[in-house]
């Protein structure tokens, strides 16, 4: 499978790209994201000017850290999807939205009534993200997994415990599964969005953590990689833009610290 797949999902009229000072300034995204690589996805949209209104639920487990570390930029609000009321709410904010990114169990968001053609069809002209463990298709396509988990399966455990010299598995110094999977989904709403712009229509982006690990495993290793130096100081935006900078315009905050509606546009 590709390692980003955008598919045309519904028939929609091209939305103008909004006016503003930023590359994404207007577009409104929801985040519907937990921990790592759905969360770096908003957040680097964020981080670009989009309006990122991160939905979570006042019962769901979250870590602070990387609650503080993905929430740069972002609005966060809780609604309650498993009440009608809650899901009537988010159908509310989707009809107004540019992107709906999601990275929960597969179905999950999907039998509450908010699959890729139920949001085509609340707001036709959407961009519809999803993220999985192991792609769309294959027997592993409806089990759920994280980066952990992934890397096990693939082979990087394994691979990094021989580097290390050990015998067993070994975990990466670092998620990048999650985070690389991140970008891609950002990278992928983006490209989708500036199609709907120009030819229109509703389009659907998948990426998984499988495919992402199989694209970093058939770039290769370098020899002796456990001996390098952690990174120190700041790590900066990989893109450097003259004219409109990446920054985040709003700090990360607790949890449901706003309530769940769109900041007006400029």
């Amino acid at each position: 499978m590709p390692l980003i797949s955008i598919t045309k999902i519904g028939e929609a009229a091209p939305k103008p790209w909004p006016k503003g000072e930023r590359p994404l300034a207007g577009i409104r995204v929801l985040d519907l994201s937990r921990v790592i690589a759905g969360p770096v996805a908003g957040r680097t949209l964020a981080a670009h000017g989009a309006d990122v209104l991160l939905i979570s639920g006042p019962d769901l487990p979250a870590i602070p850290w990387l609650t503080i570390d993905t929430g740069r930029g972002k609005l966060t609000s809780f609604i309650e999807l498993k009440r009608e009321q809650g899901r009537g709410l988010l159908r509310d904010l989707l009809a107004e939205a540019d992107i709906f990114s999601q990275g929960y169990r597969p179905r999950a968001i999907a039998s509450l009534g908010f699959s890729p053609e139920d949001a085509a069809r609340v707001n036709p002209g959407i961009i519809y993200v999803t993220l999985s463990a192991y792609g769309a298709a294959g027997p592993w396509a409806e089990r759920r997994g994280f980066d952990s988990l992934v890397q096990t399966a693939t082979g990087f455990n394994h691979a990094e415990g021989q580097a290390a010299g050990i015998d067993g598995p070994k975990e990466l110094p670092a998620q990048m599964l999650d985070h690389a999977t991140g970008y891609f989904m950002a990278f992928g709403a983006m490209m989708a969005k500036a199609r709907q712009a120009r030819e229109g229509g509703s389009w659907h982006v998948q990426v998984s953590l499988a495919q992402t690990g199989r694209w970093l495993w058939n770039i290769g290793r370098v020899a002796g990689g456990l001996d390098t130096r952690d990174l120190t100081g700041v790590v900066r935006h990989a893109a450097i833009l003259s004219k409109t900078p990446a920054f985040w315009a709003r700090p990360a905050m607790p949890l449901g610290s706003h309530p769940p509606q769109w900041p007006a546009r400029e």
